[in-house]
């Protein structure tokens, strides 16, 4: 089919498109009107440049040598091999799960704990060997349990395992915190026969404890690395997942996303990243933000693999009510929709008002949509979904509410934990402040320890105008209007520089609409700009993941945009 292009909507786009570290800083609940300045809680940060660094000194730099590349991937023996190659190599006996699992933790020895370090894995599961071998006889004996049998995954570490690993959040108030039982997805992925390879690294508490936060620094993990440009920030939450992802360190990693925390570290680090509609999987035993909008998704090095995973992932847990609503809508096997010729005919409308927060991130979104029509996509531009600034500053509100009801719930569960409850958390974080706040400090903790009962009406109107902002009035208007599949924009920009003085440089993104909606979007990379990559996002309404995986799998099929990651000490510029 001949490419058709419309321009069914007139007028120029909104160049303001605010992303997911706009979606807390620029709230109307920010740092002034919490009553919040300079590092909030943290004494020691009162001179914001003077950073007090001493206990847990991590310059972004390491000890790499300049002039080395070191650990380069192409001399790893599973580097870029896809879940589909990992199961021929143990079906002609190439490789054994136990083998497979060997590698990788070696890998994780030498690429993210040395080497260049990455930092993207806090632990290995100790079990994980013997667990292969188990999978090894299950497979001796004509037993397949399906594509992910005998195949290494790691575990964002926020997602329980009843296990001799732990699940902290990456905080040190956590430490030595193991859950009774697993999380529904982690029981999911065992019984499609994946290996739980450890957890991985990422920004403590998701990105929920201060406006000034570096995305990928925790207390346990210290800062995870972007394997691409070593100095450069792997981006967040989901950092270590997306980080490992990239740099083969498993087949693939679970992360979680309340606003782009899965997306836009997929986006950094040139992966793809599944961000499911709430509810499609399960978030029991997960350490929460919010039950409105957590959700927990694949990060994997091509689409497929994300498919494969996403299917493992699905089912109905008594546990997570959010999940009833996903009977009917569910599928275990998402690869049956992967379709290279998917764009043929596709109604693809163009968020143009996610556009303009970096000119080289829009010469690679014009470059992508010129290879959409080509393989016979109707575009439809511009259309217009909610950024930030649309949602009347009631968004901050809505997660402050939902992570205080959520953490004490959540501790609640562990039996004994270390820490009992929100305030323990903040206490503990006081009286251990050389090491638990070194850079920033707990800001957002404190307002949302200010907080009352999700029975305020405060909470219960804040909740009921954002949902209809984002979805009647947004996202499900903006495909209807149109008769769309799907929406693209820009995931985000090239990653920047890490700095632990004053946080991230986060240039903007598009998840803000689908966060506070509860929809999903496939981010699968676009492009890079110097060697950094940038993805682009295919966003769509609720449990629409066959559409949105069958257009990524097209565009991924047809640009070929997937790099390894070099592992280069720092950008050089011409």
């Amino acid at each position: 089919m001949s490419a058709q292009v419309s321009a069914e909507r007139a007028g120029p786009g909104d160049a303001a498109a605010l992303g997911r570290r706009h979606f807390l800083l620029g709230s109307a609940l920010g740092v002034g009107a919490l009553g919040l300045v300079g590092c909030g809680d943290n004494a020691a940060c009162e001179d914001p440049i003077a950073v007090d660094a001493a206990p847990c000194a991590d310059p972004p730099g390491g000890n790499i040598d300049a002039g080395a590349n070191p650990n380069p991937i192409d001399e790893f023996e599973l580097a870029e091999v896809s879940i589909a190659e990992l199961q021929a190599g143990m079906e002609a006996g190439t490789w054994s799960s136990q083998q497979i699992t060997e590698l990788y933790l070696a890998r994780i020895a030498a690429v993210s704990e040395q080497g260049p370090s990455l930092r993207a894995v806090i632990e290995t599961n100790p079990e994980a060997v013997s667990i292969a071998q188990a999978l090894d006889a299950e497979r001796a004996q004509g037993n397949l349990r399906g594509p992910l049998h005998g195949v290494p995954i790691l575990l964002k570490d926020n997602i329980a395992t009843a296990d001799q690993t732990t699940t902290t959040a990456g905080a040190l108030a956590l430490t030595g915190s193991q859950a009774p039982a697993d999380a529904f997805v982690a029981q999911q992925l065992r019984a499609a026969g994946a290996v739980l390879l450890g957890k991985a690294n990422l920004s403590e508490w998701a990105n929920f404890r201060s406006f000034r936060a570096s995305s990928g620094w925790s207390g346990r993990g210290r800062q995870c690395r972007n394997p691409y440009v070593l100095d450069r920030n792997p981006s967040g939450s989901s950092s270590g997942s997306a980080v490992a992802a990239a740099a083969s360190l498993a087949a693939a990693a679970i992360g979680t996303e309340t606003n782009g925390s899965i997306v836009s570290p997929a986006s950094a680090n040139g992966v793809v990243g599944v961000k499911p509609t709430v509810g499609l999987t399960s978030r029991s035993r997960v350490i929460p933000i919010s039950h409105t909008q957590d959700t927990v998704g694949p990060l994997a090095r091509t689409v497929r693999d994300a498919a494969i995973v996403l299917g493992a992932m699905t089912g109905v847990d008594p546990d997570d009510e959010a999940t009833a609503a996903s009977e009917g809508q569910a599928f275990t096997d998402y690869t049956q929709f992967l379709d290279a010729g998917a764009l043929s005919g596709a109604r693809i409308g163009v968020a143009r008002n996610q556009f303009g927060f970096h000119s080289e991130v829009d010469a690679r979104m014009e470059t992508a949509i010129e290879a959409m029509a080509e393989a016979g996509a109707v575009i439809v531009d511009p259309v217009s979904i909610p950024v930030f600034g649309d949602f009347q500053g009631v968004t901050l509100d809505i997660l402050l509410y939902e992570f205080k009801a959520g953490i004490n719930a959540y501790l609640a569960g562990l039996g004994d934990p270390p820490v009992s409850t929100l305030a323990d958390i903040i206490a503990y974080n006081r009286e251990h402040e050389g090491e638990s706040m070194p850079y920033f400090g707990q800001e957002i903790l404190l307002a949302a320890e200010a907080k009352g009962p999700l029975s305020e009406q405060e909470y219960i109107d804040a909740l009921e105008l954002a949902r209809g902002i984002a979805r009647e009035d947004g996202i499900d208007r903006a495909l209807a209007d149109d008769n769309l599949d799907a929406i693209i924009a820009p995931t985000g920009g090239p990653a920047w520089p890490t700095d632990l003085v004053t946080g991230d440089h986060f240039l903007g993104g598009s998840s803000t609409a689908s966060a506070v909606a509860g929809y999903p979007i496939v981010s699968v990379p676009a492009g890079d700009i110097f060697g950094l990559p940038v993805g682009i996002s295919f966003i769509g309404g609720a449990w629409s993941e066959p559409t949105l995986l069958a257009l990524a799998y097209a565009f991924e099929q047809a640009t070929g945009h997937r790099k390894a990651p070099g592992f280069l000490p720092t950008l050089s510029l011409p």
